[in-house]
């Protein structure tokens, strides 16, 4: 699946990104920038009580900048979480927000925009690639977890509490307006953290570079963030003040971000989100244990593109092949060195199996997939990956 360069595409990336050791020192200067003065701040609690979201608060209770608090986003975050923010948005008449967290807080926050852009009360009405059409107040965000990339992605990811399942707003206009990425903000990041949502990241690049609709600023961005992640996640898991490895791990998780946000996901992707919406489970946990075994199972459509893959590991190959082979085994044995749990291990109901791979099946990055999958070879997968105990 090489990429004809003749081929045209449009490549667009809407937000500022302001990277470096202590760049969040420069938060009221964005702020400043983009005539911010009522501020409505997204998190979780988790930040909150782990002090993180006081750096950011000083700097604004320095600079005399009013602002209120919405901390009751949830892991996987919720439809009802973004309709709650933005009642407390419109409450305080915001004009601008900064969302600092992980993924969660700044996925939520981007829904919130849209919500408030066009002056809706329900998000449902505005998923998929075409429904959010106009821009929301500005945003910045500040990422404190090197994963999702969603500082400065276009997509934002909500569970739909009603249906149980997680549905994907796409649109240039959920961007956030400044992506604040300051390394040493992930340098309290617990190691379990640090390894889901590291691997969360990789595959983002890996399915990134293979996804169907694939482009080449993409796919440079992806190989970039593959070499990024697969020399520093053990670093960062292992040593979590290792500022080096930390930094290496935020600049791969933004470029990740930057790859499939212009690409897609694909079927790992799709079997996580199944997973996180019935059972709530940690997002990068879930894509940890199925992207190896996604890749096998896609190994004869793609493997030109896992070779390269492979490279960019750093590994040493003969064949295409051969470098396909070893990228998986990287990977394994990357989720293994880094402590992920299994998947029986998280107690899934394998009764459960035939609604998860409908909903993998469903979901709109399934067709994105290198090789096709219906609902049956999910539920195939999931069956295999349970019963080895993988």
């Amino acid at each position: 699946m090489d990429y004809n360069c003749k081929s045209a595409f449009d490549f667009t990336l809407p937000t500022k990104i302001v990277y470096g050791p202590g760049r969040v020192n420069e938060v009221v200067d964005e702020l400043k920038a983009l005539k911010g003065e009522r501020l409505l701040i997204i998190t979780d609690k988790g930040i909150r009580q782990a002090g993180i979201l006081d750096k950011v608060t000083g700097l604004l209770d320095e600079a005399g900048i009013k602002y209120v608090i919405y901390d009751g986003v949830e892991a996987n975050p919720k439809d009802v979480n973004a309709e709650d923010a933005a009642r407390r948005a419109r409450e305080i008449d915001a004009d601008s927000m900064i969302a600092v967290g992980g993924g969660s807080p700044i996925d939520c926050a981007k829904a919130v925009g849209v919500l408030l852009g066009h002056d809706a009360e329900f998000i449902k009405p505005y998923e998929g690639k075409t429904a959010a059409k106009l821009p929301g107040p500005p945003l910045i965000t500040v990422p404190t977890t090197s994963g999702t990339g969603s500082e400065i992605t276009f997509s934002s990811v909500i569970t739909d509490t009603k249906n149980h399942y997680k549905m994907t707003i796409k649109s240039p206009f959920t961007a956030a307006n400044t992506a604040i990425c300051d390394p040493e903000l992930t340098l309290t990041v617990p190691p379990a953290v640090t390894a889901a949502t590291g691997v969360d990241a990789l595959t983002h690049a890996i399915e990134g570079f293979t996804a169907t609709c694939s482009e080449p600023i993409g796919d440079a961005a992806a190989l970039y963030a593959v070499e990024l992640i697969s020399q520093n996640l053990l670093r960062a898991v292992k040593d979590g003040s290792d500022l080096e490895a930390r930094s290496n791990m935020l600049m791969g998780s933004m470029l990740a971000g930057m790859s499939f946000s212009h690409s897609d996901v694909a079927s790992v992707h799709c079997i996580a989100e199944s997973l996180g919406s019935k059972y709530d489970l940690p997002h990068g946990t879930c894509n940890a244990i199925f992207l190896p075994y996604v890749m096998e199972y896609n190994m004869d459509y793609c493997k030109d593109r896992y070779a390269r893959v492979a490279k960019a590991m750093g590994l040493d190959f003969e064949t295409v092949e051969e470098g396909a082979a070893k990228a998986v085994e990287f990977v394994k044995k990357l989720t293994v060195d880094v402590d992920l749990p299994t998947f029986a291990s998280l107690d899934p109901d394998p009764a459960d199996f035939p609604y998860l791979a409908e909903i993998s099946y469903k979901n709109g990055s399934n067709d994105s997939n290198p090789r096709p999958m219906k609902a049956a070879d999910y539920e195939v997968l999931l069956d295999t990956v349970y019963k080895a105990g993988l």
